[in-house]
């Protein structure tokens, strides 16, 4: 008898949508009783309500490192990347198929049709959409984005050159995507009202079974355990078939215990700046002149306009409006500014999370602060039609939603130099070699990850940590999980904890990154241990030296210290040794790094110590 995955999203009984591709289940409308009575059944291995998730929404390829004429593999045109998120603009210029060949022949997924979408081509070669309960209006059934923000996150991923691209001549030059020989597949699972949690878990159903092989999720939700989380639930099925997930991490900062997207099998990307920043002047008449972070696209057609009052006018030091008869104004075009970069903006989400309390997250940081992307023709440029009308063909963007694309394109990158790389390895390959915050945000690791990709360097990453599926049932199992709560994420029911090896260590994981949580808010000692496998990924005989570099109040002790490789894919284990105290009362982290050193690429990883300074409920 098969067992079942099973969302509950209402009062009918009927069953609404069937998951058979990828995983067993199916989504029905129940009444709370009927969920409770069904979820005893042994052939049922999880019920849970299906809920409504949030969208999280040029120069940042340079900035990067990977100009236009970046070394690329005649592999990546066999890439595919599968997008979960409004749709498409397929009329696009960056989605141009001109010189693409066929899709590649693993593909198996369709293209379906509604409004305003006819058709694919050999560069889009799929296009979806799912509509399990009713989210999409009736005139929006189809692939076609009616938001915008698909079109914006698929070209951040996989757009072709186009130059000339601008908003109203802001951020001009040359638009494209991360992997542009790439395919893409659009999976329709969000509508204007947000992503219900069937919809997206059919999305990732289908895009498994097609055949993709990196998916892209700018989506976020609040805190779940794993086995009531959709997109941990689908970002997992997808791991067992080899494909990485990447997930934005959320725009709720800059407060800690905001992230999202926590699974330790997801990518979980923050945002980061470029070096450029859009800057607006304004002018008074009295010629005091004030500058500001936003874009403004129109150009002023008088030198004065009249000024009005608001709130500030009234105070004392308001010294302008209050003492003119006729106050003046005028707002200025934007214009771009060079910058010191990268550093965190603050509305990216911050870690430390509270579901795997020794995993840290976010993994990695991209850009995500105005990034110039193509835009729906089905939109107006700000979403309100009744008040700004205009259409552009490339709209200017922020938020982690931009930030997760560049993290799936460089992840394509590594995978079309290293097809036969798992995820967690390529994950590893980018998280080791990512580049330092220019500007340290408060919070260190816990708002950047390991850094800022670099894809360049990524593809030859020396040594790799890497992890396949036994090694997340034994890290369930050492975190308390029997084989009930290990099926519901799985699938299946053949795992029990009595047969697998605990996981070792404070976190139970073969991670690039090291992190510990204490819980007491009066808790000054640190004490845990770390144990750690790479496998060497480069060429000829290599020797690696440890080197650990953070402040005097944490002892780093790495055993051995010292690891030699004679062949390529050989592993050596060693161990990290925490020992210390926050000697100061207001501390809240600690943060260090364990570097491995030599003839070969550096190998760097964040250690992260934490503490609360109060009683902390996420």
């Amino acid at each position: 008898m098969s067992t079942s995955l099973f969302l509950a999203v209402a009062q009918l009984p009927r069953v609404l949508h069937s998951y058979e591709k990828s995983f067993n289940g199916f989504v029905t409308k129940l009444l709370p009783e009927e969920a409770d009575l069904l979820s005893h059944r042994e052939d049922v291995i999880s019920v849970f309500p299906s809920t409504i998730r949030q969208l999280r929404t040029t120069r940042s390829w340079d900035f990067i490192g990977m100009p236009l004429n970046v070394e690329r593999n005649q592999v990546e045109s066999d890439i595919i990347v599968g997008v979960i998120d409004t749709g498409i603009w397929i009329q696009s210029e960056s989605f141009n198929d001109k010189g693409f060949g066929p899709p590649p022949s693993k593909w198996k997924g369709k293209c379906g049709q509604g409004a305003n979408f006819t058709k694919c081509n050999n560069k889009v070669i799929g296009a979806q959409f799912f509509n399990l309960e009713g989210a999409g209006n009736d005139g929006e059934l189809s692939p076609a984005d009616f938001e915008g923000h698909g079109t914006h996150v698929a070209s951040t991923v996989g757009g072709v050159p186009v130059p000339g691209a601008s908003l109203y001549g802001i951020a001009e030059g040359t638009a494209r995507g991360g992997v542009p020989s790439a395919r893409i597949a659009t999976y329709k699972a969000c509508w204007s009202m947000g992503c219900t949690d069937s919809d997206l878990l059919a999305a990732f159903d289908a895009a498994i079974s097609d055949g993709v092989d990196i998916i892209s999720l700018s989506v976020g939700g609040g805190g779940r355990n794993f086995f009531e989380d959709s997109i941990a639930i689908g970002a997992f099925h997808a791991l067992k078939k080899g494909i990485l997930t990447c997930c934005a991490a959320g725009n709720s900062g800059p407060d800690l215990g905001t992230i999202e997207n926590v699974a330790p099998w997801i990518f979980t990307v923050a945002a980061t700046s470029s070096d450029r920043k859009f800057e607006t002047d304004a002018m008074l008449g009295n010629g005091v002149a004030i500058s500001g972070i936003s874009v403004n696209t129109f150009e002023p057609t008088k030198k004065w306009f009249p000024l009005t009052s608001g709130t500030l006018a009234q105070a004392k030091n308001a010294s302008y409006y209050g003492n003119s008869r006729s106050p003046q104004a005028v707002i200025y075009k934007t214009r771009t500014v060079n910058m010191t970069a990268p550093f965190v903006p603050s509305f990216s989400s911050r870690g430390p999370q509270s579901t795997s309390l020794n995993i840290l997250k976010p993994d990695i940081s991209a850009p995500g602060l105005s990034i110039l992307a193509a835009f729906t023709g089905l939109n107006s440029i700000n979403s309100d039609r009744t008040k700004d009308k205009r259409m552009v063909k490339y709209n200017v963007d922020s938020g982690t939603s931009m930030s997760c694309p560049h993290a799936a394109a460089a992840t394509a990158y590594v995978k079309s130099f290293h097809p036969d790389w798992s995820p967690a390895a390529i994950k590893s390959a980018l998280m080791t070699t990512a580049t330092s915050m220019k500007i340290r945000p408060v919070g260190a690791e816990l708002a950047s990850g390991a850094g800022q990709i670099n894809p360049r360097k990524a593809i030859n990453p020396g040594l790799i940590y890497d992890l396949d599926i036994n090694s997340y049932i034994g890290y369930f199992c050492k975190e308390g999980y029997n084989s009930t709560n290990i099926a519901l994420l799985t699938g299946s029911k053949m795992y029990n904890c009595s047969s697998i090896p605990k996981a070792l260590g404070a976190d139970g994981l073969n991670y690039p990154s090291i992190h510990l949580q204490l819980q007491n808010p009066n808790e000054s000692d640190i004490s845990a241990i770390f144990y750690r496998t790479v496998t060497y990924v480069g060429n000829g005989k290599a020797v690696y030296k440890a080197k650990v570099r953070g402040p005097k109040c944490l002892s780093i002790n790495v055993v051995p210290n010292i690891l030699s490789f004679s062949k390529v894919n050989e592993k050596k284990s060693f161990r990290v040794e925490l020992k210390g105290k926050f000697t100061r009362d207001k501390s809240w982290y600690i943060s260090s790094s364990l570097v491995w050193g030599g003839n070969k690429p550096y190998v760097k990883s964040p250690i992260l110590v934490y503490r609360p300074l109060f009683n902390v409920v996420y």
